[in-house]
């Protein structure tokens, strides 16, 4: 049986697309394949599920050897199992930068193209299938796109991406304004988690100038319930980032609607970071910073110290 699975702190495209990818080895490749997942599917991604009556994907903490994976929306060992290495990783298909470090046993398929989700590229792959597909399928791709594109307000967003995206709703009978409406709000309901949970729930690893940080990204419709937690949130860093064997942790809370990202400032560092990244000037304990919405092309390829 092979594993599908993309990476920790799996979002609504590492949550869907194992899903989407596992159910096209059965179908189609009648190859014995099934989605998990490394950690619990944030918000977003519970909504999909039960949106479209999916079963939550079984759990894994760790893969042993010789263990037969896929690797989906990611292909950084920082986010994939401590053991990948000893495991018989089949495939990948991302969209993000290529990292290294990933020890294969034999040649394998690889496709990382320059694409704003990984369902768009999967549904490339898929070719006519996608013809045959059910609903749940298409509709999970569907969310999966709208998600990483920020229903096409993030500037990762490509033609294609919005093609795809535009005809899989068609073919559903969906209006993506009010569905994304509906994801939104659902990623936007943060009042169950902890603030150490919400600082880890969706963040990437980045060395920095010798530090190595916890790069943090809440995106939402309602950035003031996040604000108004600024003062606990900002007292869980330290604590995160020592769990992580981080240096430091930055949260960008992403307002969707408004495009713009505000920055909590705890510390100098932080404040440096900041001034010299974006060009602006830190006053308090936070920074507005206008039009930056993607941590893949506006936050991690500006960061400096």
């Amino acid at each position: 049986m092979i594993k599908v699975f993309g990476h920790t702190a799996p979002d609504t495209d590492s949550t869907g697309s194992p899903i989407v990818w596992a159910w096209y080895l059965n179908e189609v490749r009648k190859t014995p394949a099934e989605a998990v997942l490394q950690g619990e599917p944030n918000t977003e991604a519970a909504w999909m599920l039960s949106r479209w009556d999916l079963p939550k994907p079984g759990m894994i903490s760790d893969v042993a050897a010789g263990d037969k994976c896929v690797i989906v929306d990611t292909n950084n060992p920082a986010e994939l199992p401590a053991s990948i290495n000893d495991a018989d990783v089949l495939e990948i298909i991302d969209h993000h930068m290529l990292v290294g470090g990933i020890k294969t046993r034999s040649p394998i398929n690889i496709t990382i193209r320059p694409l704003a989700c990984t369902a768009t590229i999967m549904h490339d792959l898929m070719g006519d299938a996608v013809a045959g597909a059910p609903d749940w399928v298409k509709g999970a791709m569907l969310t999966c796109i709208l998600s990483d594109t920020l229903e096409f307000r993030s500037p990762t967003t490509t033609d294609h991406d919005r093609a795809v995206a535009e005809k899989l709703a068609a073919e559903l009978g969906i209006d993506i304004p009010e569905y994304a409406a509906e994801m939104f709000a659902a990623k936007s309901d943060v009042s169950a988690f902890a603030d150490d949970a919400l600082l880890k729930m969706d963040s990437k690893e980045y060395e920095l100038g010798g530090k190595q940080l916890r790069v943090s990204v809440l995106e939402t419709t309602a950035p003031q319930v996040l604000l108004d937690r600024k003062d606990s949130l900002m007292a869980a860093m330290p604590g995160v980032a020592a769990a992580d064997g981080a240096d430091e942790v930055l949260l960008f809370i992403v307002d969707i609607l408004r495009e713009e990202a505000t920055l909590l400032v705890p510390n100098e560092f932080v404040k440096s970071v900041a001034e010299r990244s974006f060009g602006v000037t830190v006053t308090g304990d936070t920074v507005v910073l206008p039009g930056v919405v993607s941590r893949k092309k506006q936050i991690i390829p500006v960061l400096a110290v």
